[in-house]
């Protein structure tokens, strides 16, 4: 099926919401993006400037926090889905990783893994899973029987990423998955993340501080400030713009932080009407 013009249609549609917390809280303000099929969108932006409030617009998990869509839509394949609750957006083909590495610590590993399948019943589906999880994160195997309190912060990471994978989503919402991670840890994990993309298919929604690592794999980006989208484009393009060099060196020259809309060539992007 096909969207406007005979563009395909996206797989994943935001436009332009709005959300509120506990009734009065604005965070986000007509935010819209897109995600095509088996596409890698990096969502960029400093803390506080609403990316997790987008995936968990997405995800449904909101209402977990007090927090509505209260103008706009959210579609899935075509489908409304920002009134659904987080089982059924799960069930439809979408799994949030949080940021922070949430993992049950008196499970073992693979019991995790194990959790990640809960809408799934084909027991020879599970097996093979977890051996597809298992062959993109050899560390999981070496360490299936350890409780997940015990294995390192990457480790964990790496484990947050395969249970979502176990529920064989088309769409896996990354949140900040390099925060408080080494270096050479965040190369890997996101290389696999990539080869999962390619080879499994699935499209992933990136919210990262760290844009220099997400605009290595993405193919598009959105830059967010204040819960707005301020700068959207492909991936080369954003990597190169100067003002976003400068935004995210993060400093000027007296030392303090710039907000993006004080950098000289700002542009404001176009809001996407629903």
């Amino acid at each position: 099926m096909s969207g406007v013009g005979g563009a395909p249609r996206p797989l994943l549609s935001v436009n332009n919401i709005e959300v509120i917390y506990d009734h009065v809280i604005l965070v986000l303000k007509g935010v819209s993006l897109q995600v095509p099929e088996g596409g890698i969108v990096a969502l960029l932006g400093g803390n506080g400037a609403g990316k997790s409030t987008t995936l968990k617009a997405v995800s449904g998990l909101l209402r977990t926090e007090r927090g509505e869509v209260t103008k706009g839509n959210i579609e899935f394949l075509g489908e409304a889905i920002h009134r659904k609750d987080p089982a059924e957006v799960v069930r439809r083909g979408i799994v949030q990783v949080m940021e922070g590495r949430h993992v049950f610590e008196h499970l073992t590993v693979e019991e995790n893994l194990l959790t990640g399948a809960y809408t799934r019943r084909n027991g020879r589906a599970l097996s093979q899973d977890l051996d597809l999880v298992y062959r993109y994160f050899p560390r999981l195997r070496e360490r299936r029987q350890v409780k997940a309190g015990y294995v390192s912060g990457g480790e964990q990471q790496m484990l947050a990423i395969g249970r979502a994978l176990m529920a064989r989503p088309k769409l896996m919402l990354l949140d900040e998955p390099s925060m408080g991670l080494a270096p050479m840890l965040v190369n890997e994990i996101f290389d696999i993340v990539s080869r999962m993309n390619r080879e499994e298919g699935v499209a992933v929604l990136l919210a990262e501080q760290n844009a220099a690592m997400a605009l290595r794999f993405a193919q598009y980006g959105y830059v967010m400030e204040n819960g707005r989208v301020v700068l959207d484009g492909d991936a080369r393009t954003i990597g190169q713009n100067e003002d976003i060099k400068e935004f995210y060196l993060g400093l000027t020259g007296l030392g303090q932080r710039k907000s993006y809309r004080d950098v000289k060539h700002y542009r404001r992007r176009k809001r996407w009407l629903s």
